[in-house]
């Protein structure tokens, strides 16, 4: 076995030496086996196979239970797939779907590896903290961020979480990774986290922003191995004109030798498939095939070791969409909704007291951010609760001062209610009756 992970690494540290001087230890260690999956594969067409732990009905054919089999309409082929295991990377069909889905109208569309499926993008998150993280691994993130990237990196893997502000006076900071690595040594791997639109901040950057963003992560590519993960969870929920909907991935694939770019996303948002739990890893790579197998052999044995293959019923569901033709449209659909809820908060957040309450940038996503003045001296979370018991109202509270609304999950006509019981929530626990 050990043989196998050596060949792995070898074929990475020759092909990609940039990725593999980024790898953790654990991400060196990880190779696929010639393991139960590997044995049935090869032993597919074979006329008697009882290499998988499956029941079928001695032909490769599902069996499921009728009440569960009735829930869904499908061609034999497809009930097969929903109802036994999926491969340990995902459908090919649906890899291959969802990556012309990222590349819809971009003929200019760089070469980058297939998406290997996930339960998930957390899972797929925590795939990219097992390969890049380890302890003392620098990550970087702009403050706020969201809390799941700590608990994936830091409290998993040991990693330590480097952090600068997401925003300047009220402002975008584009320069927020390089000042949060800053005083790393040189030529240290690190790892920098992009969530566009952002959350908990619904901020995607402007055009020039993300050219002094590009400029900015290709100055520590110079410094250091920098695998930058692109979390596109709420790919294209943009609301503004002249605001770039194209994921900011795409900008940093084969801009530098040094940069790793891995585009984070799936159905969960953009489907409005919230429990599907169907995510993808993107690797921003133009590798040859054996390459790949390498990078996969990685990508399988993390997967297989922690959840074993990701859910097939899922995948099937989402295949129905992709096949559909409609996905666009009905996609658009759900993207409607949100811009209407975007434009329906909008008065009530320009009339809020800045006094008690200031807006951070909000053009996308499904967020908006509001910053509590540090003179007041409240604290979020006595906030939060307040609005729960008095105001029958609920947010989220982030430390230090940070109050968060999900548009996403209220109606249009309810959200400027909502605000002004935010406000007068504050403005009570602040003494300005």
């Amino acid at each position: 076995m050990s043989e196998i992970r050596e060949q792995v690494n070898r074929t990475l540290e020759s092909a990609t030496p940039a990725l593999y001087a980024a790898l953790s230890p654990l991400g060196r260690r990880m190779f696929y086996p010639a393991d139960i999956p590997v044995q049935a594969q090869e032993a597919r067409q074979t006329t008697f196979n009882g290499t998988i732990g499956i029941f079928t009905d001695g032909r490769g054919n599902a069996v499921p239970l009728p009440s569960m089999d009735a829930v869904l309409t499908l061609s034999e082929d497809d009930r097969n797939r929903a109802f036994l295991y999926s491969p340990v990377p995902g459908f090919e069909e649906l890899r291959t779907l969802w990556g012309d889905w990222q590349r819809d109208d971009m003929a200019d569309a760089p070469a980058t590896c297939l998406p290997f499926a996930t339960a998930g993008l957390a899972h797929a998150l925590s795939i990219i903290a097992d390969l890049f993280g380890g302890e003392g691994r620098a990550i970087a993130i702009p403050t706020p961020f969201w809390g799941n990237y700590r608990q994936n990196f830091e409290l998993r893997t040991g990693a330590v979480v480097r952090s600068a502000p997401a925003y300047h006076e009220g402002r975008f900071n584009p320069r927020a990774i390089e000042e949060a690595l800053a005083d790393l040594p040189s030529g240290e791997p690190a790892v920098a986290m992009l969530n566009f639109p952002s959350n908990p901040g619904g901020y995607s950057p402007t055009r020039e922003e993300r050219e002094e963003l590009k400029r900015s992560l290709l100055r520590i590519a110079d410094q250091r191995p920098l695998v930058t993960v692109h979390d596109d969870a709420y790919n294209e929920l943009v609301y503004e004109a002249g605001v770039p909907k194209r994921s900011f991935f795409w900008d940093m694939v084969g801009t530098h030798e040094q940069l790793i770019p891995i585009k984070v996303d799936g159905a969960t948002k953009e489907f409005a498939f919230f429990g599907g739990r169907v995510g993808f890893l993107t690797f921003g790579l133009d590798l040859d095939a054996t390459t790949t197998e390498a990078l996969e052999s990685k990508l399988k044995s993390i997967s297989r070791a922690t959840i074993g293959s990701p859910v097939a019923t899922s995948q099937v569901i989402l295949l129905q969409a992709l096949r559909s033709g409609k996905a666009r449209e009905e996609v658009e659909q759900i993207r409607a909704i949100a811009a209407e809820r975007y434009q329906a908060i909008q008065p009530a957040l320009a009339a809020l007291d800045p006094t008690l309450l200031r807006l951070l940038p909000f053009n996308s996503g499904f967020f908006v951010l509001l910053e509590m003045p540090a003179e007041l001296g409240l604290d979020p979370h006595a906030v939060r609760k307040h609005l729960i018991e008095h105001y029958s109202t609920g947010i989220v509270s982030i430390s230090p001062r940070y109050l968060r609304i999900a548009t996403c999950s209220v109606a249009a006509d309810a959200l400027p209610e909502l605000v002004a019981r935010v406000e007068r929530g504050v403005r009570e626990l602040a003494g300005r009756r």
